[in-house]
């Protein structure tokens, strides 16, 4: 009678540990399993998934690319299963909570990283995980439920989710010895001549400040993507930008100096929540003490 071969996780477990350490009695002290017992699990599992995963070579195992490729999936899911001990052992702790954050690098990578650090020195037992990402991405982390949390670079209104506007009005930022630092707010008509590049070109924010530039003249031959390194190339000497704020003021100590833009350039972003989130109230906290903390540190109005 045909009896097909079913995976386990045991398997895996082995599979997992030979590409770790890449010899079989390496994998068999990391498992605490006997060095018969590894090859067995590395064979069952080569006929469960009807893969060569394994060139032998003595005691090496030398993966195949069928190896590597099956490897990544099998990190992903060990991953998870990292996760779900870890917050066994915290919820025995008394765990407070998840908090998963998915924001735009302008935020992820500077303000908002700041801001948690400050967060978490009073709250013991919280798990908290912090990326940097494109809108696009933070909005689908949110709407799958992988995430609490989420900042995006434009208003934005979504069903089934809390959007939360947060203005913010653009500036300029200047070299530390440019002519313009003069000027307590500058124009459009002041930037006549400047280099000024263009950040994130073809988004809304883009179109925005070109139309407010336009029929002036500007040399601008320099593009990028994120604010962070429009700044890194203002503070090279390239030109100058006009960004959001919260980006601009992580380069205040390295150098550059930044003016108001007037009439004034919407430059915020959109704050993003789970209506269904079981963290509610840990969200909310952090997102209002995150949005106390930015009014105070850029000296905005408060609403």
């Amino acid at each position: 009678m045909y009896q097909s071969h079913r995976l386990n996780l045991r398997q895996v477990e082995a599979f997992r540990a030979v590409m770790l350490t890449g010899q079989i009695t390496a994998a068999a002290e990391l498992l605490f399993v006997t060095q018969p017992a590894v090859s067995r699990l590395i064979a069952d599992f080569e006929r469960a998934t009807g893969l060569h995963l394994f060139e032998r070579r003595g005691n090496r195992l030398l993966p195949t690319s069928a190896a590597f490729t099956l490897m990544r999936e099998v990190q992903n899911s060990f991953v998870g299963l990292d996760r779900i001990a870890r917050a066994a052992q915290d919820i025995g702790r008394n765990f407070a909570g998840t908090l998963r954050i998915y924001a735009m690098p302008a935020l992820a990578s500077g303000m908002l990283a700041r801001y948690l650090g400050s967060f978490l020195r009073e709250r013991k037992g919280l798990q908290v995980s912090l990326n940097a990402a494109s809108s696009a991405t933070v909005i689908e982390k949110v709407a799958s439920g992988d995430a609490e949390l989420g900042y995006v670079d434009f208003q934005f209104n979504r069903t089934g989710m809390r959007c939360r506007h947060r203005s913010i009005d653009a500036v300029v930022v200047l070299p530390a010895n440019h002519r313009l630092n003069e000027k307590k707010e500058l124009t459009r008509d002041d930037l006549i001549g400047e280099s000024v590049i263009d950040v994130d070109p073809g988004s809304t924010y883009s179109k925005r400040l070109s139309l407010m530039l336009e029929g002036i003249e500007r040399t601008s031959m320099i593009e990028t993507n994120q604010s962070l390194t429009a700044c890194s190339i203002v503070l090279g000497g390239a030109g100058v930008a006009v960004i959001d704020h919260f980006a601009a003021t992580e380069f205040l100590a390295r150098g550059l100096s930044l003016r108001r833009f007037t009439p004034p350039l919407e430059a915020g972003f959109t704050e993003l929540s789970s209506e269904e989130s079981q963290q509610g109230d840990l969200t909310t906290e952090f997102a209002e003490g995150f949005w106390d903390f930015l009014q105070e540190e850029l000296h905005l109005p408060n609403e």
